[in-house]
């Protein structure tokens, strides 16, 4: 069987995903939020009363970054906690500097 070439690099891929998890500014905002928040996790009810969309919109925004490893969650019934991802956003900056410098 032959093997599939690939013609993405690794890079080119992550660039993308963290790229599509940037595209709405809801999570712009969701991100921007955390940040700010650094030195605590937050929980999405405290988000919730920033934005005007409902909480399962919020979920599903949550999802997607979660997704592209940009934050993670901690599950403590019935709240879940929010935090940036640090090493993934360190990541993210890189890549997506580096993507623009060219």
């Amino acid at each position: 069987m032959r093997k599939k070439k690939e013609y993405f690099t690794e890079n080119q891929r992550k660039i993308s995903m963290y790229s599509k998890a940037l595209s709405n500014p809801v999570r712009v905002f969701i991100l921007d939020f955390l940040l700010k928040n650094a030195s605590t996790c937050c929980y999405s009810g405290d988000m919730i009363e920033e934005l005007p969309i409902a909480r399962s919109t919020l979920s599903e925004h949550l999802s997607e970054l979660k997704r592209a490893g940009l934050i993670q969650g901690e599950i403590n019934p019935p709240y879940i906690k929010y935090c940036i991802n640090r090493e993934n956003w360190e990541e993210a900056k890189r890549l997506l500097s580096n993507f623009f410098k060219q």
